[in-house]
């Protein structure tokens, strides 16, 4: 009697705690759910378009000179909203910083914006799905979790460098594995910074763009391969030193 009296006191706070996890999880997608539905549904993409933000460029700088301080924080929330919710406009955003702050600036700023969005990307991934996956797909993701954890910050480098790979994918992907937060923040951070860059610097004539294929050239992206297979090699040459001679 005693045994089966600690057996369910044992299991009555497991199920609620199980079930508090379940409404909070519950709860976060409502929200993000919500938030990327009003998005959408008001257009407010339409805020992030190129044609707007040109027609608006006179305005924006005149605001951002007269309300330096108050331009930058707004900049970094909407950046973080945008990529932390993966909707469109963060190159669009870019392009604007870099006109309203200088390149160097607005690159420090998009990293700020980006690195917290992703990080809260990741965070939101990894919360909602990694215990389902776990669970569903342990036995066969095993290795994959393995060997990603053991190269994290090359990989992740590499992933951020290389502009084939979505990012808000990479921010979502990412959660499900194994990978640190601090290690997943500080590549991210160090990632995107050349692609930052050139946007920004771009911004600098945005009169002169008229569509984002003009800045990302077939020589700006195989730069940005070429880079992100150099992030690879510290974890390739890991793995020739391991092997036996």
């Amino acid at each position: 009697m005693i045994r089966q009296n600690a057996a369910m006191t044992t299991t009555v706070p497991s199920t609620s705690a199980s079930s508090r996890s379940n409404t909070g999880k519950i709860a976060l997608l409502l929200v993000i759910g919500l938030a990327i539905g009003a998005f959408f549904y008001f257009d407010l993409g339409r805020f992030l378009s190129l044609g707007v933000v040109k027609e608006n460029r006179d305005k924006l700088l005149a605001f951002t000179e007269a309300n330096y301080a108050i331009a930058v924080g707004l900049f970094i929330v909407v950046y973080a909203a945008v990529t932390g919710l993966s909707v469109p406009g963060a190159a669009i955003l870019t392009l604007a910083g870099g006109f309203l702050f200088g390149s160097l600036f607005a690159t420090a700023f998009v990293n700020v914006g980006a690195t917290t969005g992703a990080t809260l990307a990741f965070l939101a991934a990894r919360y909602l799905l990694r215990d389902w996956v776990e669970h569903k797909f342990g036995k066969w993701l095993g290795p994959f979790q393995e060997e990603f954890a053991k190269n994290a910050f090359s990989y992740l480098l590499t992933l951020r460098l290389i502009p084939i790979f979505p990012f808000f994918v990479v921010n979502l992907v990412s959660g499900l594995t194994r990978v640190n937060v601090g290690t997943y923040i500080v590549a991210t951070a160090i990632g995107i910074v050349p692609g930052s860059f050139v946007y920004a610097y771009a911004g600098r004539q945005l009169g002169m763009i008229n569509s984002l294929k003009d800045v990302a050239s077939p020589n700006v992206l195989m730069a940005f391969v070429l880079l992100g297979i150099l992030a690879l090699v510290p974890s390739f040459y890991k793995r020739w030193k391991g092997k036996p001679a």
